[in-house]
């Protein structure tokens, strides 16, 4: 119980200390792209819903738990994406409910239909929270803890782009590009997001009619934390089942002057399975497993989605055919 204690206050800890709070963690971008890059908006034609749900390092008080609702869909012949989506994430004492509106337009490039360059703009608004009740100080009275709950509402934008064709894709985007900007002086107790970029990119190869193989990787990087990177490699089965597995690291791109150089890597390891349960809906579930001293102290951490296709008239689909839509 005491090394429990010791490690949650020690991740809590290098939390305020950064003054920074890091994007939610999900397993399952793959599956939509809408979560990193606006610029993916619209690229699965239908109207597409789906809702994500992650509990993680379950076991452990105060761990993030984060649920996302979203929806796109594309209009204009393709050239034009729409969608919204809509997050809550809670990690101990800290809350965040964001909403976006994504816009994406695509540029179709030399004679292929299906070579297209995308540019993705989102606009919302996050509200960030601290609940000083679920705190407790070292000393009496203590300063440094919020009394009672304390938000703030913050406008914000992400930028994206985004190429793709039928044997590839790859993508960039930025996170959190105005929030930090519009927090006023007397929020400091609330930690605020700092600007994230992801780089995304993916294959496929075919192994056989009835098999494909699609390797993906993930770079996640800001100003003030370590760099994530993500190495996945799927099989879709029949064109109705995906299985897969990833592996997470923290890597070193640059020096951080506020990061300690002893600081030791994050790493986990995981599976991932979605199916089309009928043509229309979509369940996935994946789980992590921590490679550092947390695992010890959690039971993993589990990750469920559900995606809904809502057909339009004479759209022909052809899922899991193109690299780009899983």
């Amino acid at each position: 119980m005491i090394k429990r204690i010791i490690l949650l206050i020690t991740a809590m800890v290098s939390v305020l200390a950064g003054k920074a709070q890091q994007d939610s963690q999900f397993s399952q971008y793959i599956f939509n792209g809408l979560h990193i890059n606006p610029a993916y908006a619209g690229y699965k034609q239908d109207v597409y819903i789906q809702s994500m749900y992650r509990s993680q390092w379950e076991g452990v008080k105060g761990a993030p738990k984060t649920f996302s609702l979203s929806a796109d869909g594309a209009v204009n012949d393709g050239r034009v994406g729409l969608g919204l989506i809509i997050q809550n994430d809670q990690i101990g004492a800290q809350s965040a409910l964001t909403a976006y509106a994504n816009y994406a337009y695509k540029l179709q490039l030399g004679s292929g239909d299906n070579s297209k360059l995308s540019f993705g703009l989102a606009a919302g608004f996050m509200q960030l929270g601290i609940d000083g009740n679920k705190l407790d100080g070292v000393t009496p009275d203590d300063g440094a803890i919020p009394v009672n709950s304390q938000t703030t509402l913050l406008p914000d934008a992400r930028l994206g782009v985004y190429y793709s064709n039928d044997d590839y894709f790859a993508g960039f985007s930025a996170t959190n590009l105005l929030a930090q900007y519009a927090v006023k002086r007397n929020s400091s107790n609330i930690l605020v997001p700092q600007p994230h970029f992801y780089l995304t990119a993916g294959a496929q190869f075919p192994v056989s009619d009835d098999l494909r193989f699609k390797p993906i990787i993930l770079l996640k990087d800001d100003t003030k934390g370590p760099t994530s990177l993500d190495l996945n490699a799927f099989l879709l089965v029949k064109e109705r089942v995906w299985v897969g597995a990833f592996y997470r690291t923290s890597v070193t791109l640059y020096n951080k002057s506020n990061l300690q150089n002893d600081l030791p890597k994050e790493s986990a390891m995981g599976l991932i399975l979605e199916l089309f349960a009928t043509p229309n809906l979509r369940i996935g579930y994946s789980y992590d497993y921590s490679l550092n001293g947390l695992r010890n102290y959690n039971y993993g951490s589990h990750e469920i989605s559900v995606g809904f296709y809502i057909s339009r008239p004479n759209l022909r689909r052809d899922r899991g055919l193109k690299c780009y839509d899983f």
